[in-house]
């Protein structure tokens, strides 16, 4: 078990360093200078000379690689330059509304597309499993965008039910001000008692949620239905009809639990697609998270905030897939004794 968590957190590092790697060469390769970006526009030659020194792009690039590891490793992703704070404090800001925003989706992701996809599995070839196959490959064929917009015209623009975009409405903010305990507006609304904000905070999830889990509930559902269906021909589970155990059971205890290695995989890769596309949600329903962020930092040209969230994410997304790994051991008997 050592020898694996040693092997797994080696392969982490060594993902990690190529991700710097690449993202320290587009910097390098793409057009544009960060000089001119934070100067404006017709700067003197003396003003660019010093901002050069101050960056360090007079360096040679060998030099500039290595102060750039030597700044990721001690935690500083640099300063941005449309907000002048340094990135990592612009995204622990933003960190909590992405997170509220990607876990509620993923549990509703988990929630209801396993059990939809072992109701596909258990009626294969049924009506119901057509209909279940046809509506996630619709699901999966529909731009994330596409779908984030319907819902705003259907539910906000034609029956306003719920609020177009935002975290909260703002008089509801001014009125109803609650400490930020967590940074998770469901969560602070309940430690400060105020059901009013509340309200209002998850009247505004439910569109950004929405959208997220419709883009990525049609992959879970059809690979658990995959999975299932192809565990159900296996003979131990023939052999525990056979000896008349209950139909839930056989299928949540048994045969379920058969696919929870790849499962496990699909739901790892899942939450990190999430962490890195709740960017177009964010984008659409003006969602104070990092997608937001990035997607300002990319069209504004903040390179040391689009590497910034970049790095913080690649970290996140192979810190999941190694928690996910690890899970291997607690689902799988057969891991632990090997």
């Amino acid at each position: 078990m050592r020898r694996e968590i040693l092997q797994r957190l080696v392969l982490l590092v060594v993902t990690l360093l190529g991700v710097l790697t690449i993202t320290f060469l587009l910097t390098h390769v793409l057009p544009g200078s960060p000089v001119e970006i934070m100067l404006g526009h017709q700067p003197t030659a003396d003003q660019i000379e010093a901002a050069r020194h101050r960056l360090g792009l007079d360096l040679p690039l060998w030099d500039q690689y290595a102060r750039y590891l030597w700044a990721i490793g001690h935690g500083e992703l640099g300063q941005s330059f449309l907000t002048n704070r340094p990135v990592l404090a612009d995204i622990r800001e933003r960190l909590m509304a992405t997170v509220e925003l990607t876990v509620l989706a993923m549990m509703l992701v988990i929630l209801l597309g396993v059990p939809i996809g072992v109701l596909s599995a258990v009626r294969a070839n049924a009506p119901t499993d057509h209909v279940v196959r046809s509506l996630t490959v619709a699901g999966v064929a529909l731009p994330g965008f596409m779908v984030a917009m319907l819902l705003q015209m259907v539910f906000y623009g034609r029956l306003q039910w719920l609020p177009l975009q935002g975290r909260m409405t703002s008089a509801v903010l001014l009125d109803h001000p609650f400490p930020p305990a967590t940074g998770l507006f469901l969560v602070d609304t309940l430690l400060a008692g105020d059901l009013t904000a509340f309200a209002d905070a998850a009247r505004h999830l439910v569109l950004p949620v929405a959208t997220l889990t419709l883009a990525n509930l049609p992959l879970v559902a059809r690979t658990t239905r995959n999975l299932m269906a192809e565990v159900l021909t296996e003979d131990h589970i023939r052999t525990a009809f056979a000896y008349g155990l209950k139909r839930r059971d056989i299928y949540f205890r048994y045969a379920l639990k058969a696919t929870l290695i790849p499962l496990l995989t699909v739901i790892g890769l899942t939450f990190g697609y999430l962490l890195g596309g709740a960017v177009v949600a964010e984008y659409v329903f003006d969602w104070p998270g990092i997608g937001g962020y990035v997607v300002r930092a990319i069209t504004q040209s903040d390179y040391p905030a689009a590497v910034g969230v970049t790095v913080f994410l690649a970290s996140a997304y192979v810190t999941i897939n190694l928690v996910i790994d690890l899970l291997y051991h607690v689902v799988d008997p057969r891991l632990r004794a090997s």
